[in-house]
C-alpha cells in the first residue's frame, strides 16, 4: 500500500500492514465480497428472479466489514503491530453473528423483538458489547460514554425526573431491537452504509490510490505556490480539494499537513498557525462538495432529500468557509511580510494538468451524474468505473494489480472504520426514537426560547457543543437531527436543509474548538506546536464557520433556496462582509496596509454587518467600515506630512 493511501485509510488506526499473511487475505476476501454486495444491491440484479432482500443484505454487509473492524483496528496501542488472540476470537464471534442472523433473514423480517428464543437473546447480548468494543476502538472513550448513555436510558425513562421522564423498554426489547430490529442496525447504519455511502467511498478510494491526492497538491502549487504566503494557501486549497474526497478531517491533516506544514514552517510561519491553517482547511472537508463526509448522507436518509441537493444547498457556505480562511492567510503573510516559493520549487501548470486530467474528468462525471442524470447512489460507481478506465492514461495513475490492491485495502478501511461507528449509532437511534423524552427535552428547549429564533438557535448551538465534546460529529448530529430539528422546524418557518447543515456546522466546530479541539491538536502534533495555542488560533481562522450557519438559516438563498438573482447579491455581500472581518482579525487591509489595534474590531463589527442578511445592517456595516477605513488612511497621511 503506498504512503499516501496508507494515509488516507486510518493511519496509525489500521494495522492492516502488520497483519500475518493468512489474516491480510480474509480481510481482503471480506472486502471484495462486501463491495460485491453493495455492486449487486445497488443496482438492484435479480438472477433468476431471486432478490436479495435489504435484511438479509445489511446482515451479510455487516459480516463483511465489522468482522475486518476486529481485525484491523487494535484494541490497544501495543497491538498495533500484532494481532492478539482475543481479536480473533471477537471477530469470529461477529462474524457468527452476522452470518447467522443472514440465515435467518426472513424469520427476523417478520419479526425478533423481543427475540424469539433464548439463543436469539444471547446472540443479541454478545453483539451489543462487541458493537460498543468496535466504536470504541475507532472512535474512543467519548463516543462511547454518549453511545452507552443515550442507548440504556430506555431502561431507566420512567424513573427519571421532569423533562427527562419517558416510557421505559424491558432490557430482551431494547436488545433486541438493537440487533433485530429496523431501530437500531437494520434502520439509519444500515440504510446509510449499505445504499449510499459505500459507493462514495468506493470513489474516493479510487482517486487516491491513483495519486489524485498528489495531483490535487501539485495544482494547488501551481495556482498559488508562488504568491506572498503561497504554501499556506496551497495547503487550503490542496485540503479543500483532498477533503471534498475523504470527508475525514484527520486523515486529511495526516495525508496533505505532512507535506504543506512543513513548507508553511520552512518560509516563516509559525508552528502553531501553520498546524492552525492546515486543521481548519482539512475539517472543512466535512462541508465541501461534492463528497463530504458521513453525516452528509445520514442527513439525506433522514431528511429524504437527494444527496444531489444537499451538495448544491452546501456549495456557497463551502466556498464562504474557505474564502474567510483564505482572505486571514494573505493577510498575515502580507503583514509580516512573507513571501511565495520560487518559481523553480514550483511544478509546471502544464505538466500538471497533462497527468491529472483523468482525476478533473472523474469529479466532473460524478456532479454529472448527481446533478444532470440524477443516477443517485449508483453514480459513484459509474465514476469509479470511468476512473479505473481512464487511470490506464498514463503510467503515473494507471491501475496495476499492486495499486488495485491498494484500492482495496484504502476502501475497505474507509467502510471499515465508519462502520464500527454506525453500528455502535444503532444503540443511539433505539434511545433517541423509544422513550419520547428526548423530544420532549428539546420540545421545553425551543419554548424556553419564548419564540426569539437568535435565542433558540444560540441554544442549539450550545446544545451542538456539548454533544460535539462527547465523541465524533456523526452521533451527535444523529441526535439532533431526530430530536431537536423536529422541534426547531415545527416552531419556526426555517429551511429543513438549512437546520440540518445548521447543526452539521456548529458539530464540525468541535473539532477546531478548545478545549476538545481534536483535528486542531492533531495537526499540532505535525507541525510540532503547543495543541491550544493552535486550537485558539484554528477558532479565529475559522470564523466564517462560527457566523454563516445563522446567516443560510435566515435567508435561505446562500442554500440556494431562492431567487438567483436574491442568492447572488447575498453572496457578493458576504465576500465583501468576509473581507473586511478577516482582515480586521488579521490586522491588515489589501490597499490600506496595517492595521492599527483601535481599528481592528470596528473593521469585524463592520465586516460582520456588512455580511448579515439585511439593508440596514448592511447600510450600518458600510458606513462604519467606511469610517474607520477614511480615519485610518487620514491618520497615515497625516504622519507621512
Amino acid at each position: 500500500m503506498t504512503k499516501e493511501s496508507s494515509a488516507v485509510s486510518g493511519g496509525e488506526i489500521s494495522r492492516y500492514a502488520s497483519l500475518p499473511l493468512p489474516i491480510k487475505i480474509i480481510c481482503l476476501v471480506l472486502i471484495a465480497s462486501g463491495l460485491g454486495l453493495f455492486i449487486f444491491y445497488i443496482f438492484a440484479w435479480t438472477p433468476g428472479g431471486w432478490v436479495l432482500g435489504s435484511i438479509m443484505y445489511y446482515y451479510l454487509l455487516y459480516t463483511c466489514f465489522a468482522t475486518c473492524a476486529f481485525l484491523m483496528m487494535p484494541a490497544r496501542k501495543k497491538d498495533k503491530n500484532r494481532i492478539p488472540w482475543y481479536d480473533l476470537v471477537l471477530a469470529a464471534l461477529v462474524f457468527g453473528f452476522f452470518i447467522y442472523s443472514a440465515s435467518r433473514a426472513l424469520s427476523i423480517d417478520i419479526g425478533w423483538v423481543p427475540p424469539p428464543h433464548t439463543l436469539a437473546l444471547v446472540l443479541a447480548c454478545i453483539i451489543g458489547p462487541l458493537a460498543i468494543e468496535g466504536g470504541r476502538r475507532m472512535a474512543g472513550i467519548p463516543f462511547v460514554i454518549l453511545t452507552v448513555i443515550i442507548g440504556l436510558y430506555p431502561l431507566f425513562a420512567e424513573h427519571m425526573p421532569g423533562v427527562f421522564f419517558g416510557l421505559s423498554l424491558p432490557f430482551d426489547i431494547l436488545i433486541g431491537s438493537f440487533a433485530y430490529g429496523r431501530a437500531g442496525i437494520l434502520g439509519l447504519p444500515g440504510m446509510v452504509m449499505g445504499e449510499i455511502l459505500i459507493g462514495y467511498l468506493m470513489f474516493a478510494g479510487m482517486l487516491m490510490v491513483s495519486g489524485a491526492g498528489r495531483f490535487f497538491l501539485n495544482l494547488a502549487l501551481c495556482l498559488l505556490g508562488r504568491f506572498r504566503g503561497g504554501p499556506a494557501k496551497v495547503a487550503v486549497l490542496a485540503s479543500g480539494f483532498f477533503g471534498s474526497l475523504s470527508g475525514a478531517p484527520i486523515a486529511n491533516i495526516v495525508a496533505t499537513g505532512a507535506v504543506t506544514i512543513p513548507a508553511m514552517k520552512r518560509i516563516g510561519y509559525p508552528p502553531y498557525y501553520a498546524g492552525a491553517i492546515e486543521a481548519v482547511a482539512s475539517t472543512g472537508g466535512v462541508i465541501m462538495p461534492p463528497v463530504m463526509g458521513g453525516i452528509a448522507f445520514i442527513m439525506a436518509i433522514l431528511t429524504g432529500m437527494p444527496y444531489s441537493v444537499i451538495m448544491i444547498a452546501a456549495f456557497i457556505p463551502a466556498i464562504l468557509y474557505y474564502y474567510g480562511l483564505l482572505v486571514q492567510v494573505d493577510a498575515y503573510a502580507a503583514r509580516v511580510g512573507l513571501k511565495g516559493l520560487p518559481r523553480e520549487e514550483l511544478p509546471s501548470l502544464l505538466k500538471t494538468l497533462k497527468e491529472g486530467w483523468v482525476f478533473i474528468i472523474a469529479i466532473a462525471f460524478l456532479v454529472f451524474g448527481l446533478i444532470y442524470m440524477r443516477w443517485g447512489a449508483t453514480a459513484p460507481v459509474y465514476a469509479s468505473g470511468l476512473m479505473f478506465i481512464l487511470s490506464f492514461a498514463s503510467r503515473e495513475t494507471m491501475m496495476t494489480p499492486r495499486r488495485i490492491l491498494a484500492a482495496l485495502v484504502t476502501i475497505g478501511s474507509l467502510v471499515t472504520f465508519l462502520m464500527a461507528i454506525l453500528i455502535a449509532v444503532g444503540f443511539v437511534m433505539i434511545g433517541i426514537q423509544s422513550t419520547g423524552s428526548f423530544t420532549t427535552l428539546t420540545t421545553h428547549i425551543v419554548a424556553f426560547g419564548g419564540g426569539n429564533l437568535v435565542v433558540v438557535l444560540l441554544i442549539a448551538v450550545a446544545i451542538c457543543y456539548v454533544f460535539g465534546m462527547m465523541g465524533v460529529s456523526m452521533a451527535p448530529y444523529i441526535v439532533l437531527a431526530v430530536t431537536l430539528i423536529p422541534s426547531l422546524a415545527g416552531a419556526t418557518e426555517l429551511s429543513l436543509i438549512g437546520l440540518h447543515l445548521f447543526v452539521i456546522y456548529y458539530v464540525i466546530m468541535m473539532g477546531i474548538t478548545p478545549p476538545i479541539a481534536i483535528s486542531a491538536f492533531v495537526a499540532a502534533a505535525v507541525a510540532g506546536a503547543p495543541p491550544m495555542k493552535t486550537g485558539f488560533t484554528a477558532m479565529r481562522l475559522a470564523v466564517v464557520l462560527y457566523f454563516i450557519p445563522f446567516f443560510f438559516v435566515f435567508n435561505p438563498a446562500l442554500i440556494l433556496e431562492g431567487p438567483i438573482l436574491e442568492t447572488l447579491y447575498l453572496f457578493a455581500l458576504c465576500l465583501v462582509g468576509i473581507w473586511i472581518l478577516a482582515s480586521g482579525l488579521e490586522g491588515y487591509l489589501l490597499k490600506v496596509g496595517r492595521l492599527s489595534l483601535w481599528s481592528r474590531p470596528l473593521l469585524v463589527a463592520g465586516g460582520f454587518l456588512i455580511a448579515f442578511p439585511g439593508w440596514m445592517t448592511t447600510i450600518i456595516g458600510v458606513a462604519l467600515t467606511a469610517l474607520v477605513i477614511a480615519l485610518i488612511l487620514i491618520r497615515k497621511r497625516t504622519v507621512a506630512i
